[in-house]
């Protein structure tokens, strides 16, 4: 990994603004590699974990949901915050948001990725997984008691349009799409 230590901004000070269930806010003033000082805004989340599910009928799993910030409704792949003690097995947060959101299991959870969401303010994580091999849950494991979800299972012309339309616009969302259009052309050149 390269090495930049000679950009890093050193913190002079901290000062604490909100601590929530979800968040934590703070302002640091920071000296800068050029000699300065400035303030930065930050974020500071648990992580999160986004599943990527793909029926046996080639159908990809979307809860739809109202998302106060945007105040509208869009369609998202399963996804949720890591709860204490789930840090160091950010698998078991898909399974469980996977079960929680959708109803079904998976035998197995292969690591895709992991991301930062928006480095310029913000240390939340997200880790995505692909959940191979899905099986309907007969008493899944209860939505949260804050969220009212609906669930959809869409093919990936559907998912594309809702791209198109706005439907799909977030990024965690969008990222799932693309890594399934490049399994479907793997699969299409034999190489899957």
């Amino acid at each position: 990994m390269l090495e930049f230590k000679d950009f890093e901004e050193k913190t002079i000070q901290r000062n604490e603004i909100f601590h929530g269930k979800i968040i934590d806010v703070v302002v640091d003033d920071v000296s800068l590699p050029n000699g300065g000082t400035s303030k930065r805004e930050l974020v500071f989340h648990p992580g999160g974990v986004a599943v990527i599910a793909l029926t046996s009928e080639n159908k990809m799993l979307f809860v739809r949901q109202f998302r106060k910030p945007l105040e509208r409704v869009i369609l998202e792949i399963p996804a949720g915050k890591i709860d204490p003690g789930e840090g160091a097995r950010p698998d078991l947060t898909g399974a469980r948001e996977l079960e929680e959101e959708t109803g079904y299991r998976a035998k197995t959870l292969e690591h895709v990725s992991s991301m930062y969401l928006s480095p310029g303010f913000a240390n939340e994580i997200l880790h995505v997984y692909y959940a191979k091999e899905l099986e309907k849950v007969a008493n899944p494991l209860p939505q949260d008691e804050d969220e009212v979800l609906e669930v959809y299972e869409l093919s990936l012309e559907q998912a594309q349009a809702a791209i198109a339309d706005g439907t799909i616009c977030d990024a965690k969302t969008v990222f799932a799409i693309q890594f399934w259009e490049l399994l479907e052309l793997k699969r299409r050149n034999g190489l899957a």
